[in-house]
């Protein structure tokens, strides 16, 4: 009798195979770099630690951009550009900032090149002051305010900038971490405290109600410890998101700036006393990084998952067909349909491309994160119908055309609602707190997830929690009650408890 034994290759060939491989499960960081590529996002340039947004992450990143240049200007903003190039000694007025990016700054020291006589080229024309390439612009803007500013009537001035920041990351991500990214800076000054603070909060709630409305992440909003806020910055405060494999992700910054930038840069104005005073400033961004945080909190094994209200084409229509006498019939209906649902607010693609056959368009619009699928065949055409599916639950359906508008309508509605409601039960079923330092290490090394736990507020607690687990004060929440505990460390008192995570 011989009996049967299941080998490694037996394994392997039942394992299911899934578009995306490794999985989740199996390699969350190169799934995620596999992902990019599959959906076409963006790729590594030659220039070490800098991407290549491709057409299909950059129309994203646009999507983005218009959403977000809406709500500014809903709360007053008006766009402007400074320069990328920023003296030094603009970064060497405000001693805190240049210290926090001292390290990260790519510097130009000449102005040209010349032949070095060896086929080769070499710098030459050293400039008398060296430029920072913008890390952030909180000085050269400053400079601009302080030509700007002169009395309260000047107050407040609302300014937003969209533009590329460098920043020379060691270890790089594409859209977490790269040397350069494309990002919005707001900047703001006001005639006190009080009005400076109400931005600082106004701005983080914008943030927020974008996270949740179009990305489907939902967020906590919070302040940063001293440790963790902006450099130069009175308080930081922030909005952090659960991704996939239970990390933190930090979404966007608000930043109070107090009169510290003000005082360097001496952005004074007449106040309505007749004196003179230093205005009160704010700064606050997201990044291209929101592209990275849509991949890891939605995509799955079979590729991106795209929210509808941020998704650059929300319905494909692919036709099935033998001949062209088929393809003219079919096309005569998906045109019909492309139309109206275009006049309903909807972006569509007629994918009759002859080259692929459906199959082929199927996966490849699975793999970018397309909402829904139309499908018109032969037999639809007779009877009247559409096959529709949705990329989040992988579900088909048919449905006739005298309703595919009204039901794509509710559709795109429903899955929107349906990626939020799936993050949101993620984030809170991996959401603990802990008490002791057993709990919350037991927590930190083999679940994973947001802890919110008490610490003595102190940096060298702070520090060497981080050192001995990993995981670090991502953000004091706004709506936290205070909670009288003691530290999960020092045993010292606590007045509240704080988001703990590892992070991006």
């Amino acid at each position: 009798m011989v009996l049967q034994t299941n080998t490694k290759e037996d394994a392997m060939s039942k394992k299911e195979r899934t578009a995306i491989e490794p999985t989740r499960a199996e390699n969350y960081a190169e799934w995620y770099q596999q992902v990019i590529r599959a959906a076409d996002l963006a790729e590594n340039s030659e220039v070490r630690g800098c991407m290549v947004i491709k057409p299909w992450g950059y129309a994203i990143w646009e999507n983005i951009q218009r959403v977000l240049d809406e709500m500014f200007r809903e709360t007053g903003h008006r766009n402007a550009y400074f320069p990328i190039f920023i003296p030094k000694s603009y970064f060497e007025k405000e001693a805190e900032h240049v210290e926090g990016f001292a390290k990260e700054c790519a510097v130009v020291t000449h102005s040209r090149l010349e032949a070095d006589g060896n086929g080769g080229l070499k710098p030459a024309g050293e400039l008398t002051e060296p430029y920072i390439v913008r890390p952030t612009s909180e000085t050269i803007i400053g400079a601009s305010f302080a030509k700007w500013v002169n009395s309260y009537r000047d107050l407040p001035l609302l300014i937003n900038q969209w533009a590329n920041i460098v920043r020379w990351e060691m270890r790089t991500r594409l859209f977490l971490r790269t040397t350069e990214f494309l990002w919005q800076e707001g900047h703001t000054v006001h005639e006190s405290s009080d009005e400076a603070m109400d931005e600082t909060l106004k701005m983080l709630d914008v943030y927020a109600r974008f996270a949740q409305d179009y990305l489907a992440i939902p967020v906590i909003k919070g302040e940063k410890t001293e440790g963790e806020k902006f450099p130069g910055a009175v308080n930081t405060y922030c909005i952090e998101a659960m991704m996939q494999d239970r990390k933190a992700l930090q979404s966007g910054t608000s930043h109070f700036l107090g009169q510290n930038f003000a005082k360097a840069f001496d952005v004074q104005f007449t106040n309505q006393e007749g004196k003179l005073d230093y205005v009160w400033a704010t700064s606050w961004g997201v990044t291209t990084r929101l592209i990275g945080a849509l991949i890891m909190a939605h995509a799955d094994n079979k590729g991106l998952v795209l929210p509808p209200r941020l998704a650059p084409i929300q319905v494909v229509i692919i036709p099935i067909y033998k001949g062209n006498s088929q393809l003219d019939t079919i096309s005569e209906i998906a045109l019909d349909l492309r139309s109206k649902l275009e006049k309903a607010g909807i972006s569509v693609k007629y994918d009759n491309r002859d080259t692929q056959k459906p199959g082929y368009k199927f996966a490849e619009y699975e793999l970018k994160g397309v909402p829904v699928r139309l499908a018109i065949g032969p037999r639809d055409a007779e009877e009247g119908t559409v096959e529709v599916a949705r990329r989040d639950a992988l579900t088909k359906e048919t449905v006739s055309r005298d309703n595919i508008i009204e039901r794509v309508q509710t559709l795109l509605d429903e899955i929107q609602k349906n990626i939020y409601t799936k993050a949101v039960k993620f984030r809170d079923e991996n959401t603990y707190r802990a008490d002791t330092w057993e709990e919350f290490t037991d927590i930190i090394e083999n679940r994973g997830g947001f802890v919110m736990a008490h610490y003595d507020g102190t940096p060298e607690t702070e520090e060497k929690i981080k050192d001995l687990t990993k995981a670090t004060v991502r953000a004091i929440p706004l709506n936290s009650p205070g909670e009288e505990g003691k530290c999960i460390l020092t045993g010292k008192p606590s007045e509240r408890r704080v988001l703990f995570a590892r992070a991006y």
